[in-house]
């Protein structure tokens, strides 16, 4: 039975919880809107956590508007190691022992930061050939795939202590977050995946406005 059945469209900031994926937040809101006709703007993997925006009703028809919005996120690293897909969900092997210093690391993250180009993680949802990538690798296929053209605003280092390390991100629509762990472990030897996300903004709207799942009231933004 559907609840809170409303009649009121428009786009929603939804606070998304760990362990779900976009589109099982999608289900939600159908449940609590009534509405069958539910878009999602970016994305964000099932680990992840934050700030997902949903387009409601006739509104999907302009999902694309938050598309090349830039985004902030608060992420958290592991070093010492590595995953396959670049993130906590992947396979795991121990890359070094080795115990970078602060000045270290901030110097790997400037070098980072900019207008970059980026390889995407090999689990995701880029098109190799007409597949998507995380299907052929799932599979043990062996395939590359070409960098892509990213802008890295900011990269502020929070809280460290080995092997985790807080990360404040600023950056472009379309950049990896998966793939700065990657990259950063790369430059310090290390190894390095991604342990935590957080998405707290996509361009001007905030994760502090949006809703929980478990809301009785979804409060529309338009």
């Amino acid at each position: 039975m559907e609840e809170n059945r409303t009649t009121k469209l428009g786009f929603l900031l939804i606070n998304k919880p760990a362990g779900m994926t976009s589109h099982d937040v999608v289900n939600v809101v159908r449940k609590k809107t009534g509405e069958r006709k539910i878009g999602h703007a970016g994305t964000l993997d099932p680990m992840a956590t934050g700030l997902l925006i949903l387009a409601v009703g006739k509104f999907t028809k302009r999902i694309k508007e938050f598309s090349g919005l830039d985004k902030n996120y608060e992420a958290e690293i592991t070093l010492g190691a590595e995953s396959d897909t670049d993130d906590a969900m992947g396979e795991i092997k121990t890359v070094s022992s080795f115990i970078p210093k602060e000045n270290e690391i901030a110097e790997a993250l400037q070098s980072l930061t900019g207008e970059i180009e980026q390889v995407p993680p090999k689990f995701s949802a880029k098109k190799i050939g007409g597949q998507t990538a995380y299907k052929l690798a799932r599979k043990g296929k062996t395939f590359e795939l070409k960098p892509q053209k990213v802008i890295i605003y900011e990269l502020k280092l929070g809280k460290y202590s080995y092997p985790k390390l807080n990360l404040i991100c600023r950056v472009s629509s379309g950049t990896y977050i998966r793939a700065i762990a990657r990259d950063l472990g790369k430059l310090l030897g290390t190894g390095g995946y991604l342990s935590k996300l957080k998405r707290t903004r996509i361009g001007s709207f905030r994760l502090e406005n949006a809703n929980d799942l478990d809301d009785n009231f979804l409060n529309f933004i338009i």
